[in-house]
């Protein structure tokens, strides 16, 4: 490494300096160094502390510019730049000048990065979220016969003997992000595939969903069979329900095979279509609570007032909401008028 000895205070602040910094790094990729020895060159050639931080193993390592591990307490990062592999941000590098940044700090930590995430990807762990687009498809493919599906899952990091979750998931979030929220254990995957994104876990945290994200969840037997139930489910979300288990629907997951033609033909569909946002939603927490009270409580309304709304939507729905029958039929027109949507 003495070859590479230099130091920032020793380069020209402009045109010069940053095409030796750049010759440095490119220096340092040829030799295939690994990630310790990658900070350890950047530190010296700073001339102060830097950083190094991977979001799939959660641990940092922080050099001083003698090139041994910094005692020193972490200070806030002067400067620091975001490492990315395929697109996805797998990390951070930063350095922890004590006084103002170094005019050449920017171009120092763009290579800084460059080269860490060809180490990461060369020695691990990369551990990247997004995946090829074309391998997931072919693992959840009902096209792909049983060899060709283990061997993209096989490809894509997951063990033969355990179970893959699948989602289908609406989201204006990074599918990376949203992955590593719903399985931080690993491995997880993600690819858009047309207007819907995949995910594919080992283990699924329900919990973990952001707010906005829309998700279907298909059972963990068959990715091919679970593809097609996550995309049934997705398309049962809800505003109040964003997340649904395709298992869960029971029968309602029939509604789903129901031709369109025979959805807009039918009386108590097209009356649900008449509503306004607001009746509509009064509509969906009454079915979903069963109870005026307790469906006074979800809207934060007294109870009087969702009684005189459900009889104005009873009258123009033609159906008397206080009984079983009227309950039933207004709850499977308004599920089945918004699978309209989709």
């Amino acid at each position: 490494m003495e070859a590479l000895a230099v130091r920032l205070s020793g380069l020209d602040p402009y045109v010069d300096g940053a095409m030796r910094i750049v010759a440095f790094y490119d220096t340092l990729m040829r030799r295939r160094v690994d990630l310790a020895a990658l900070a350890r060159a950047s530190a010296g050639l700073a001339e102060c502390v830097a950083g190094i931080r991977l979001h799939g193993t959660g641990r940092s390592t922080r050099v001083s510019p003698h090139g041994t591990q910094a005692s020193t307490p972490p200070a806030p990062a002067s400067t620091e730049a975001p490492i990315t592999l395929d697109e996805e941000e797998i990390g951070t590098v930063w350095l922890e000048r004590p006084g103002p940044p170094n005019p050449l700090d920017e171009v120092l930590l763009d290579r800084f990065a460059i080269a860490a995430a060809a180490a990461a990807e060369r020695y691990g762990p990369a551990r990247t979220t997004m995946a090829d687009p074309a391998l997931v498809e072919l693992a959840v493919s009902a096209e792909s016969d049983d060899a060709a599906r283990a061997r993209a899952l096989r490809l894509l990091g997951f063990a033969p003997d355990l179970p893959v979750h699948v989602v289908a998931v609406r989201t204006c979030l990074p599918l990376d992000r949203v992955g590593t929220l719903v399985c931080p254990a690993r491995p997880v995957k993600a690819a858009p595939l047309a207007d819907v994104g995949v995910i594919l876990a080992t283990t699924l945290d329900r919990t973990g969903f952001p707010a906005g994200v829309r998700a279907g969840i298909g059972a963990t037997d068959s990715p091919d069979r679970a593809w097609r139930q996550a995309r049934t489910a997705l398309r049962f979300t809800s505003a109040r329900e964003p997340v649904v288990h395709h298992a869960e629907l029971g029968a309602l997951a029939l509604l789903a095979d129901i031709p369109a033609e025979a959805v807009r033909d039918n009386p108590d569909v097209t009356a649900i279509a008449r509503l306004s946002p607001e009746d509509l939603e009064t509509l969906d927490t009454y079915c979903a609570t069963a109870s005026v009270r307790r469906a006074a409580d979800v809207l934060h309304l007294h109870h009087s007032s969702i009684a005189r709304r459900l009889d104005h939507i009873g009258k123009t729905l033609t159906l008397d909401l206080t009984t079983p029958t009227g309950l039933t039929r207004a709850r499977l027109a308004l599920t089945t008028w918004r699978l309209l949507d989709d």
